[in-house]
Formats: C-alpha cells, sequence, structure tokens
C-alpha cells in the first residue's frame, strides 16, 4: 500500500476534501476506489467522506492499495537509473519491445520490470509514460501507482537523439502530418490526410554522410521522429522499415536521453540524462 499525506494549505481552508484531492491530481476514477477501501481517505488519523470540510494544518491521509500484476515476470538485467514509492526509471537497450505483444511473449521491459518487483515482494501494474519503439534505446518512465500516473501522462518532456542519412547544420522543424496508409501494418507516412506532428531539430555533429541530430517533439505520434526524417529523404542509420540505405547500426539510430518532469507526489522538478548507447558513440 502507498501511503502519503497531504498537509492542507491556507487557501483551502474550509473547502470539502473532494476539491483538495482533486486539486493534487487525483482522478474522479481513483477517488471513487479509494472510497471503496477501508481507511482509502483519512483526515487527521480518522476515516473522512469526500463531502467534509478541511481546515489549514489538517493532515489528510490517502492509502492506495497495492496493484495487481497480470504480466509474467522474466528474469532480464535492468539498468535502473532512479527509482522511488511512485516512479522507476530504466535506461532500455535497443531490442526489446515494451510489452508483451503476440510476437514477444515473456521477452519485454514490462516482463523485466515484473521480474524486478517480484524479487522485492512487491505488485505494480505496468504503466509506461509514453513509450519506446523495440529499436529505440533510452530513458523509460514507469508509474508505480495510479496517481502517479495520472499526474505524469502528457507531462514529460524528453529529448531525443537520431543519426540521420545526409549532411544537416543548424536547426529547423518538420510540420508534416503523419497517417496509417495500411490499417493491419505499424508501417506511417507523411500525408495531408495525416494527423498534425511536429518535430524540433538542432544538428550536433556530422561526417558530411550522416548528422547527429537532437530531437524534441511538439506531438507524439508512432515513429514520428522516423517518419518525418525520411520524408526528407534523409531516413535514421539502419532503419529498414524507412528504407535507411546506411546501415551502419544494425537498428534505427534513435536514442531518448534526456527526460524532465515535475515529481508527482513531491512536485520536485526532476531532470535525467543517459548517454548515448555504444552502437550510435561509434559512428561519428
Amino acid at each position: 500500500m502507498r501511503t502519503i499525506n497531504y498537509t492542507i494549505p491556507s487557501e483551502f481552508d474550509n473547502q470539502k476534501v473532494l476539491h483538495y484531492l482533486r486539486s493534487v491530481g487525483l482522478s474522479c476514477s481513483l477517488i471513487r476506489s479509494l472510497k471503496t477501501v477501508p481507511n482509502g481517505i483519512m483526515l487527521n488519523g480518522e476515516h473522512t467522506r469526500t463531502v467534509d470540510i478541511v481546515r489549514t494544518g489538517d493532515i489528510l491521509t490517502i492509502n492506495i492499495p497495492n496493484d495487481k500484476n497480470e504480466i509474467e515476470p522474466t528474469e532480464i538485467a535492468l539498468n535502473i537509473i532512479y527509482e522511488d514509492n511512485d516512479i522507476l526509471i530504466i535506461n532500455k537497450p535497443a531490442g526489446i519491445a515494451m510489452h508483451p505483444t503476440h510476437n514477444h511473449q515473456g521477452d519485454t521491459l514490462a516482463n523485466a520490470v515484473a521480474y524486478y518487483h517480484q524479487k522485492q515482494d512487491k505488485n505494480h501494474t505496468f504503466r509506461s509514460i509514453g513509450r519506446l519503439d523495440k529499436s529505440t534505446s533510452g530513458l523509460v518512465l514507469i508509474a508505480l501507482n495510479p496517481l502517479a500516473a495520472a499526474s505524469l501522462n502528457g507531462k514529460v518532456e524528453k529529448t531525443y537523439y537520431a543519426l540521420v542519412g545526409g549532411f544537416l547544420e543548424g536547426n529547423g522543424t518538420i510540420d508534416r502530418p503523419i497517417y496509417r496508409p495500411y490499417p493491419n501494418k505499424t508501417l506511417r507516412a507523411v500525408g495531408e490526410t495525416g494527423e498534425h506532428a511536429v518535430t524540433h531539430w538542432q544538428a550536433l555533429k556530422t561526417d558530411g554522410k550522416r548528422t547527429l541530430v537532437r530531437v524534441n517533439l511538439e506531438t507524439g505520434r508512432t515513429h514520428q521522429i522516423r517518419v518525418h526524417f525520411a520524408s526528407l529523404n534523409m531516413s535514421l542509420v539502419g532503419d529498414d522499415m524507412y528504407a535507411s540505405a546506411d546501415n551502419s547500426v544494425s537498428r534505427a539510430a534513435l536514442h531518448c536521453g534526456e527526460m524532465s518532469f515535475i515529481h508527482p507526489i513531491t512536485k520536485k522538478a526532476m531532470h535525467f540524462s543517459v548517454a548515448l548507447p555504444e552502437d550510435m558513440q561509434k559512428i561519428l
């Protein structure tokens, strides 16, 4: 069980418990579920209702029950960057899928995390905040309870690093809609009927044939970085799906290298970074 205590600030004096809980990020569904849990919501150590009134200095406590893990645990090594009671950050290697699928049973990041938690006698539903393609390496943020997940969704800033085929300098923006040309395939393409997609890039280093770029996304479409650079005839190095002519790396050369967000509980600013993996470093 995850227990979180809140001290009521003066601006919420004489407000309902419900109003304060909503202000600190609890969803209506989570509040409803806590109301069914014995001592799920407590005020100054006593069971309380969401219609009750709080006063400045009161201690409001929520007790979030343990999750049920429904993913098969598999012993796979994890490179853990940070961990506390609410979040887990992992540096994912290329070649491992995020979730079990028809093609990947037991060999995914979710399976590895389930095993890691099993060793600690913990149960957590796998709640990744965003996702990385199987071929993409880098930082993955996992919320360890529903409150953390609700607070973080859509509020994490990520910086990617990509090796693209061809010469680039300076910086720029790719603003081209992306659509799915074949309903039963993951392939994406640029097209006027697609969804709005914006990618900002800055060239960092080049040998004339390839360029390392820093990338920030305004939108989060599937394969967005890969599709946008392919639309410039500068597919990511190693990206067979999008017709890369350069196989110097045996996967699409894309890495999530930085991540920033406000901690869902402490409200502290958090920033994490990891170096480029060896297969990308050795190219330039």
